[in-house]
């Protein structure tokens, strides 16, 4: 408190004598005319000459020997005459840089009792006027009042003297605003006797001045007496500008409150009395800018000439850039002491030194091991470059092979050296140890343990050196660092290892200890945990009768299963004769019975397949020619949500997640926007979207929400959204996911509007599409496929997001259509899954078709306003959307594609892929807008041509098509689809409402060109569509 106390005190004397200091700089006075000093006035006067009527202003010497006074100066006294009108005119005055100007008037008034009987217009005041000009005239202004300004009547404020030898000097001063160039003052007497003494005409500056290391100019006061000028000061000789310097002139001439202000530069000192920087003298230095002095050069320094901003080093010594100025100059380290072997066996080479004897006046001393001989496979620890321990561990070494290491010792001046210091030893690794343990065999596994056996080493040389003190096992996962893996070490022939992972697949070494060292690892056994719910495996090395009974089980086992599988399939025989008359295809579907989940109605995977969400037929439209690698797995087979959420999510501490904004609202809470801390040292971090479970929410939402994770979870693409992991440990539960800048796609779309070119819309719909085959292949239907479900990131990648198994839709502005299997979103859903509740990828594929007319309408909503049952309708009568304004004929005829009535002539989502890649790569086949004049077909008679003749059709057409790209699935034979076109006029479907947008006003021109036979359409508020007989 005390030393706050001081500080205070001596920042208050500091301010008293700066203020002490601008009172003394007085205000300036700059004299423009001063009477007093001239030998000679002969000023303009009025009247004059023969035309006066009185005698008028004269000019005359006014003298007091005893005070020195002899000026030249005006008198008038014509109080005997009437109409009195006597002027006197100064010279014209330049104002120069003035905004005010003063006159300052000593003169002498009689009284005019000196005049008794003789005065006719005896006054006792004068007038003062004055007239601004730009310009300096050869003739006055006129003598009429109006021309002028009235500054005042002049009164005698000092008395005016009474007798013929008394005289009393008044002094009067006045002041004007300036604007123009300059000013003519004149005097006008209407019958006073007068005498003007003196007159001086000036204007105040505030002087200049050196504050705060900045120097300020004469400034003049402002216009007006109260207006303060802010006048910018300029750093003095070798000062550096801190802040703008500042200083305020008020109206009396005075400096008031400096702000900002410099500071003398590197190697220069400053004289606060004198406001000069003075540069350092011989000896001294100063390295940065402030007030503060020049010091003393410190030890092993110098500086040898004035104005020094950094000492220099001696010869010997250096200084690093990192290292303050005012430290000393240092030396590099003398080399390592007592360089010492510590352990050397087959591998391995510990050494370890003592530190140098000459640190070089340093603290930062740190060593570096060369050796020249070792491979890149040799590693070390510590395993940085440099280190200031002084000890290190080198493995990875060859065994019976000679080695030189050296051992570098460096600090922070070393570089600037270039030779460092070093010492160095030759070591000699010792022989391989010939016995190695064999037949490593898994003999039990769990899902949380592993247990194994092995046989005893060979003895090749003999000698009680080779006999085993221990072994070692190690277990650790595929892909992670062997550095990481447990460790058993053991006298017996068998180890188990506990507290592993459920069905993660596991690498295991075992290595044997002799008096001469650790051998060599054998080669890696890989071995799977079970699954957390699945029987223990029994090893080779258990009794027969286990294994029987174990083999019996699972006979009995399988047997039901076959069983109950042909039971099953004999009753669907029975039962479905609807599906005995169509295409096996036709029966590949998921149904929706009273919300009761999934149901496989038709399979043609093997019996043994693992379950899987979706069944798909291998060459179906949802298939790519072939079974996937990786099948999706319905979390709804777990009993508990929980174990697939651990199975397929990644769990996430709470505390590397921080919610930074809630940026929208879903069906179990809200979705918010954050930052995910990456592990280990959790320093970087990257943006993610945060997807909340509301409090209080109830089982089943709890349920549905992890479902979700654990769907999401599954999946790994380019265009399909990416689960970080999930938080269920902690309240809220959330989802952690990859975060997309742009949102939702149909919002993205109508917020830029018309902004984007043709071919970075297809690649848009190019990444939906591979996102869906890759879904496709994983044996997943979406189901609800929209451009809602889609979402954006900056770079405009389009990926598939939203995977909810039990959406809830609240509004029916998305469409919603209630069965009783659930809520089925009618304008992006395919026929056949309104009508029977059967989705496949087909079904998927026709929602790909909408989701293309979204996107080429910049986000339109399909149908516009026709309610769900007038959609309906008009699709099964086979109206289709017509193209969006701008369209290519090519994408629109892949819409067209993915709107085929019958399910088996829709392309596959790997032959959408592949024909927008084949439209990314020739942009010309973009060109060609779509006219709307697509003839409706009597039927729809796609079908496998296999004779030559339908193979030169199918050409005809594609030449007519050059977008088509519908050959076969990846890795199929090659298929050519043939539509055959029948001559049938457009039909309209009534009330396409306003708004509309980007199709209304294009399409109904369109419709006047497609008929040209025929009258024009003139349907008010109608629009063409194609129409699928």
């Amino acid at each position: 408190m005390r030393d706050h106390a001081a500080l205070a005190a001596l920042i208050q004397l500091l301010i008293a004598a700066l203020l002490a200091g601008l009172r003394g700089i007085r205000a300036e006075q700059v004299v423009l005319l001063d009477t007093t000093t001239e030998g000679s006035l002969k000023w303009t006067k009025f009247p004059f000459g023969k035309q006066a009527n009185t005698p008028g202003w004269v000019e005359e010497s006014f003298t007091n020997f005893d005070k020195g006074i002899n000026w030249r100066s005006y008198v008038v006294c014509d109080v005997a005459y009437n109409n009195v009108n006597n002027w006197l005119w100064t010279p014209f005055i330049d104002r120069g840089p003035a905004n005010r100007m003063y006159i300052e008037i000593k003169f002498t008034v009689r009284d005019c009792s000196l005049f008794p009987g003789n005065a006719l217009s005896c006054k006792e005041t004068f007038s003062l006027l004055y007239y601004e000009f730009d310009a300096a005239t050869k003739e006055p202004p006129p003598w009429e009042p109006d021309s002028y300004k009235l500054i005042g009547r002049i009164a005698a404020n000092e008395g005016r003297f009474n007798s013929n030898t008394e005289v009393i000097i008044n002094t009067e001063v006045k002041s004007i605003p300036v604007t123009k160039k300059g000013v003519y003052f004149a005097f006008r007497d209407q019958g006073a006797c007068i005498s003007l003494l003196a007159i001086k005409i000036y204007y105040i500056s505030c002087p200049e001045v050196s504050v705060n290391f900045a120097h300020f100019p004469a400034t003049p006061t402002g216009r007006e007496v109260a207006l303060i000028e802010q006048t910018l000061g300029t750093c003095v000789a070798n000062a550096v500008k801190i802040e703008q310097p500042t200083f305020l002139c008020k109206g009396d001439g005075k400096w008031y409150l400096p702000n900002g202000g410099c500071h003398c530069k590197p190697g220069y000192q400053a004289d606060v009395d004198k406001q000069e920087c003075n540069e350092c003298p011989i000896g001294k230095f100063k390295h940065e800018a402030g007030e503060h002095q020049c010091e003393l050069c410190p030890a092993h320094s110098k500086a040898p000439d004035y104005a020094f901003t950094e000492c220099r080093c001696d010869a010997g010594y250096y200084r690093a850039a990192k290292d303050p100025k005012k430290m000393p100059c240092t030396q590099p380290p003398s080399a390592p002491q007592n360089l010492t072997v510590n352990f050397v066996d087959q591998s391995t080479v510990i050494l370890s030194w003592n530190a140098p004897h000459k640190q070089g006046g340093r603290t930062d001393t740190t060593y570096r091991v060369v050796c020249d001989a070792c491979s890149s496979g040799v590693k070390y620890i510590p395993n940085t470059e440099i280190f200031n321990d002084t000890k290190i561990t080198i493995t990875g070494l060859n065994a019976v092979t000679t080695y030189r290491f050296q051992v570098f010792a460096e600090n922070g001046v070393s570089p600037l050296v270039g030779k460092s210091e070093f010492v160095d030893m030759t070591v000699t690794t010792q022989a391989t140890v010939p016995s190695l343990v064999s037949n490593v065999r898994i003999t039990n596994v769990k899902s949380s343990e592993l247990s194994i056996s092995w046989d005893a080493p060979i003895n090749d040389v003999g000698g009680d050196s080779d006999l085993v003190e221990s072994y070692e096992a190690r277990c650790h996962s595929q892909h992670e660092d062997p550095t990481n893996a447990t460790v058993v070490l053991t006298r017996e022939l068998a180890a188990t290892f506990k507290g592993l992972k459920p069905s993660t697949d596991y690498a295991i070494q075992v290595r044997a200890k002799t008096t001469r060292g650790w051998g060599e690892y054998t080669p890696v056994v890989y071995k799977t945990t079970l699954h957390a719910m699945g029987l223990d495996y029994v090893g080779d090395d258990d009794n027969m009768q286990v294994r029987i009974i174990a083999g019996a089980i699972v006979a009995v086992v399988v047997l039901l299963v076959i069983i109950i599988i042909m039971t099953v399939l004999f009753l669907r025989s029975r039962a479905s004769d609807e599906c005995n008359k169509k295409q096996p295809s036709d029966c590949d579907t998921l149904e929706y019975r009273n919300g009761e989940g999934l149901v496989v109605t038709y399979m043609t995977t093997p019996l043994f397949t693992p379950a899987v969400g979706v069944a798909a037929s291998a060459g179906g439209p949802g298939g790519a020619g072939g079974a996937s690698a990786r099948s999706y797995v319905d979390p709804h087979t777990y009993e508990d949500p929980n174990q697939a959420v651990r199975e397929f999510a990644r769990e996430i501490d709470a505390g590397y997640i921080t919610i930074e904004a809630i940026i929208g609202g879903g069906e179990f809470g809200d979705v918010c926007r954050g930052k995910l801390k990456l592990p280990p040292d959790g320093r970087s971090e990257i943006d993610v979207a945060i997807k909340t479970l509301k409090p209080g929410s109830a089982d089943k939402a709890r349920n549905d929400f992890l479902t979700e994770a654990s769907i999401m979870g599954q999946f790994e693409h380019p265009n399909v959204i990416f689960l970080q992991g999930v938080v269920t440990k902690s309240n809220p539960v959330m989802i952690i996911t990859e975060f997309m800048e742009n949102g939702s796609l149909d919002t993205f779309l109508r917020a830029n509007d018309g902004k984007f070119q043709v071919l970075q819309l297809v690649g848009m719909l190019r990444g939906i599409a591979s996102g869906m085959q890759y879904l496709a292949e994983m044996n997943y239907v979406h189901r609800d496929l929209a451009a809602r479900n889609v979402l954006v990131n900056a770079a405009l990648v389009c990926k598939i997001a939203d995977f909810g198994l039990s959406r809830e839709i609240e509004s029916a502005t998305e469409g919603a259509y209630t069965t009783r299997g659930g809520k089925i979103p009618v304008r992006w859903t395919a026929p056949e899954a309104i009508a029977f509740r059967k989705f496949t990828s087909a079904s998927d594929v026709w929602s790909m078709g909408i989701v293309c007319w979204e996107v080429m309408s910049y986000g339109e909503r399909p149908y516009w306003n026709w309610s769900n049952q007038d959609v309906i309708k008009s699709i099964e009568k086979g109206y289709r959307l017509p193209a969006p304004m701008d369209c290519p004929e090519a994408i629109y005829q892949l819409m067209l594609d993915c709107w085929q009535k019958e399910r088996t002539h829709r392309p596959t989502f790997a032959n959408l892929t592949q024909t927008l890649d084949k439209l990314i790569r020739s942009p010309d086949t973009l060109r060609k807008i779509a006219q709307n004049s697509v003839r409706p077909p009597a039927h729809n008679p796609y079908y496998v041509t296999t004779s030559h003749a339908a193979a030169a059709q199918a050409a005809a057409v594609q030449a007519t098509l050059p977008h088509a790209g519908h050959g076969s699935a990846a890795g199929g034979p090659f298929v050519e689809v043939v539509q055959a076109h029948q001559a049938q006029s457009a039909l309209a479907v009534p009330v396409m409402p306003a708004g509309a947008g980007r199709t209304l006003h294009y399409h109904t021109h369109a419709a006047t060109h497609t008929l040209p036979h025929q009258p024009p359409l003139t349907y008010p508020n109608w629009v063409p569509f194609t129409h699928f007989g």
